[in-house]
């Protein structure tokens, strides 16, 4: 028993580690404020790279996750620690916008998701369905913590080094770290029970594991990727741009604060909504951060003042965290463990179309009217629909297992 608690707390440390690596993306708008100013890119080429990472990312969820669930989860964090850390490298000796796209967009993107469809889908099986939104709260608070250290550290290392060596220095620091934690991430035995479930062997065996065709079959499965993708878009279009909203609305150059604002709260949404959705239910916790997330998009237009903006940064990372840690819990309780490496990154193609949607959508505008006003209402628009699903969204199996576990 001891050998099993030990070797499921080594995964989810080595989880916590390699998801750690990731977080650079989230501070993306610092370093697309640099390429603007020290390369003279426009603000759509800035924000293409981003864009395409995200699309790579998701793709690579969907092809590797299958790969995850039958070869394990070490060979595709391995491969993907190293496409991560080469694509940062090889960014330092280019200043070509098409060439990023290859090496940010493609290569960073593909290995980030390789890293995420390896760390969260083997922690949760070795734990019992009773605190997987905990489990899954903690691992995505990992890569919230990576961008509040990533905000200070790519702030300084952009003003001292300039983009070409800080991208060098990262691919190196991701190369040499997170390659060993990559060798500790393995799958539970076949017909391991979690502890914690072993009194209710039978009971527990009897919890439905779907197959990827069969999920695309429940209408359930297109509200989760629709809440996920529409409520998303929001937040990346904020986190992506809010260096630049701040210097526009607050005339406030301190972005990277607000970058580092963010990610506090982005953490603690993953860990308090993934744990509190372990006691209110996942569908009720969905219901209160899609319509406060909703409110806050409302009156971002408002925020005319440091402190205003940092409480709307805060309300904005605190409900997309949240709905990190949630909605993958909510998948794996509806669709099974068995499968979820495939499933998680189907479902997270809907994440692919925020990063999409949101980035993008809030560059063009600001591109052609040099104000975010129409973003917030577009963004609006979008949170109004994910609350309206979330109210539909009923999870029985969720049920099942409180009443079972």
């Amino acid at each position: 028993m001891k050998h099993i608690k030990n070797k499921a707390k080594q995964v989810v440390l080595a989880s916590i580690g390699i998801n750690f690596s990731t977080g650079m993306m989230y501070t993306w708008s610092l370093i697309s404020k640099e390429l603007t100013e020290q390369f003279n890119w426009t603000s759509k080429e800035a924000s293409l790279p981003y864009t395409i990472n995200t699309v790579c990312f998701v793709l690579a969820m969907v092809v590797f996750g299958k790969i995850q669930d039958s070869k394990g989860p070490r060979f595709t964090g391995t491969l993907g620690t190293i496409l991560i850390g080469l694509g940062f490298l090889l960014s330092g000796f280019t200043k070509s916008a098409t060439i990023m796209l290859f090496t940010i967009g493609l290569l960073a993107g593909a290995g980030t998701g390789m890293i995420v469809i390896s760390t969260t889908p083997p922690a949760l099986k070795w734990y019992s369905p009773q605190i997987k939104g905990k489990i899954t709260g903690i691992l995505a608070a990992s890569v919230g913590m990576s961008s509040i250290f990533y905000s200070i550290l790519g702030d300084f290392m952009l003003k001292t080094f300039g983009i070409p060596k800080t991208f060098i220095y990262i691919g190196i620091g991701v190369l040499v770290g997170t390659l060993i934690l990559a060798q500790l991430l393995v799958n539970p035995p076949e017909g391991f029970i979690p502890q914690g479930a072993v009194h209710i062997k039978e009971s527990f065996d009897k919890l439905t594991d779907y197959t990827w065709k069969e999920m695309l079959n429940s209408v359930d499965f297109y509200k989760l990727w629709l809440m996920l993708g529409f409520s998303s878009s929001a937040g990346l279009m904020i986190i992506s741009h809010i260096s630049n909203i701040a210097r526009l609305q607050v005339n406030w150059g301190g972005g990277f604060l607000l970058v580092m604002f963010l990610g506090i709260f982005n953490t603690l949404g993953r860990i308090i909504g993934g744990s509190l959705s372990d006691k209110i239910g996942r569908t009720n916790l969905m219901k209160i951060i899609f319509v406060l997330q909703g409110i806050n998009m409302a009156l971002f237009a408002s925020y005319r003042s440091i402190p205003l903006i940092a409480l709307g940064v805060g309300i904005c990372g605190l409900c997309y965290g949240a709905g990190f840690a949630v909605l993958p819990a909510a998948l794996a309780d509806k669709y099974g463990n068995k499968n979820f490496g495939i499933n998680y990154g189907l479902m997270f193609t809907g994440w692919g179309l925020g990063g999409i949607i949101g980035p993008m959508m809030g560059a063009a505008i600001f591109d052609a009217t040099n104000s975010y006003i129409l973003a917030y209402k577009v963004a609006l628009i979008l949170l109004i629909i994910t609350s309206i699903v979330a109210f539909t969204f009923k999870d029985e199996q969720e049920n099942w297992i409180k009443s079972n576990l």
